[in-house]
């Protein structure tokens, strides 16, 4: 598929289509802050969750679900020993898997840990500015999970990463970047309110899974992902008043998005 913002668009259409129609498991080893949330965003989005996240079934369970999403917001030792595990497995059955690196750079476990997992070539990365330039050990991350970089200045990082991994590197903010290290796309979409709810930009991940399970094209399916949740965001802010009915607002959005609604207000370039 040639790399156009229509192909892209046209791809993301018919790749909300598939998620709905396929229902990808999608194994949450997530922080404990936003387990329900991630759960029900999958489960509007049309997908399935399953937060396995213990030693011994971790493993076994990855390599049966379509996706897997590692996102290390609470990695306690158990957690951690449930990653490594999973993300093998992964790797050993051909499951795509995401890695959220929340809140690295100073922090001396998790830091290393994505370091770590980095290595293992994960299909996609995602995070904020400050957290992509971190994993790749250039910068000392943000003010916790809160970004101190712009996403341009993260660029030359994202695309360093993801010439790494041999994958895909997608950098959250105003406006969303996804690169595969050589070309590079802007989603111009999304609400702030997405910064006001626990778990708005951890439960991206799991959605980049659960489209990375059902089409080979990783770069297509991350543009796709964040489109549908950016969209759905901005749809969600139009009927909400604040941070708490633009929560429940934004679980209706994604479930009644279609493919018209995302064509009309998807902003790719």
């Amino acid at each position: 598929m040639t790399r156009t913002p229509e192909n892209l668009l046209d791809f993301a259409c018919s790749a909300l289509d598939e998620v709905r129609a396929q229902a990808p498991l999608v194994q949450c080893i997530t922080n404990s802050v936003v387990t329900g949330f991630t759960a029900n965003v999958l489960l509007a989005l049309g997908a399935s969750a399953a937060m396995v996240d213990i030693p011994g079934e971790a493993g076994p369970f990855a390599g049966v679900a379509s996706g897997l999403l590692v996102n290390l917001g609470t990695p306690t030792g158990e957690q951690r020993e449930a990653m490594r595990e999973a993300v093998a497995a992964a790797n050993d059955a051909g499951t795509p898997w995401v890695l959220d690196p929340v809140a690295v750079g100073s922090l001396p476990v998790r830091t290393p840990l994505s370091h770590a997992l980095r290595d293992l070539r994960p299909a996609v990365v995602r995070g904020n500015a400050s957290e992509i330039i971190a994993v790749t050990g250039a910068g000392a991350g943000g003010r916790g999970v809160d970004a101190a970089d712009g996403v341009d200045a993260a660029l030359p990082s994202a695309l360093s990463l993801a010439e790494r991994i041999g994958g895909i590197v997608a950098v959250s903010g105003p406006v969303d970047v996804v690169t595969d290290g050589r070309d590079v796309v802007r989603i111009a979409n999304g609400d702030a309110l997405l910064t006001r709810i626990t778990g708005g930009g951890c439960a991206l991940g799991a959605v980049l899974a659960a489209f990375a399970a059902v089409h080979d094209d990783r770069f297509a399916t991350t543009v796709a992902a964040i489109a549908v949740y950016t969209v759905a965001a901005e749809l969600a802010a139009e009927r909400a008043s604040g941070p708490g009915s633009f929560s429940g607002a934004f679980l209706d959005a994604l479930a009644a998005l279609d493919a018209a609604t995302l064509r009309r207000r998807a902003e790719l370039s």
